[in-house]
């Protein structure tokens, strides 16, 4: 029968696929002639409410619009089931989510330290780095590392840390505000979201 041929069909894997989905549909799916109950309250392939109607009668009408009779609120009473073609949404779901994980990007966080009383050739070069990794969508951590006598004078770490962002404000911001750690002064980078993430093309 097509009803039962449309189960097996979309049986393998169905409980794998569908923790993976996080979607309405629990891992434990009823479709078709599994689902056994009396009564269901049927939602139609556009999301439009059918209403309570006999098992046999939802089935008969999965089979007359070549659908499948899918369970997707197993607790609820009468449990609610819905026309649609499970193959099809299986497959678009497992679709969605290979998009997702791919646009997903994983968040890198990269390190710059500085001295306070950094030479200017030095200054240039550790600005460099920072903006080549904004430039490429990654986060800045940027260290002030204070020594000694150092440490009493924390508004030349937050000068040179305020100096850095305004140098790259083009590339990115300030996600997080200068505070002091021990004896380092810390400040994170985050790159603009209108940023390309591919580096730019040296001459």
């Amino acid at each position: 029968m097509h009803v039962q041929g449309r189960a097996s069909r979309a049986e393998a894997g169905s409980k794998t696929e569908a923790s993976n989905r996080g979607g309405p549909i629990s891992t434990e799916t009823r479709i078709n002639d599994r689902i056994r109950v009396p009564e269901v309250r049927l939602v139609g392939p556009n999301g439009e409410q059918v209403g309570i109607v006999r098992i046999e009668d939802a089935l008969r009408l999965a089979q007359e619009a070549d659908l499948d009779l899918v369970e997707v609120a197993p607790q609820a009473r009468p449990p609610v089931c819905k026309l649609m073609d499970y193959g099809k949404f299986k497959y678009e779901s497992a679709q969605k989510a290979r998009e997702s994980r791919r646009n997903q990007q994983q968040t890198v966080i990269k390190e710059q330290k500085l001295r306070p009383k950094i030479d200017p050739h030095d200054y240039e070069t550790k600005k460099g780095h920072v903006s080549r990794f904004l430039g490429q969508g990654h986060k800045v951590k940027v260290t002030i590392m204070f020594r000694g006598r150092e440490q009493s004078r924390p508004e030349l770490g937050f000068r040179l840390l305020q100096r850095l962002a305004d140098d790259v404000a083009e590339l990115g911001f300030i996600e997080a505000n200068p505070k002091q750690d021990g004896r380092n002064m810390i400040m994170v980078l985050a790159p603009h979201k209108t940023n390309k993430t591919k580096p730019k093309a040296t001459a």
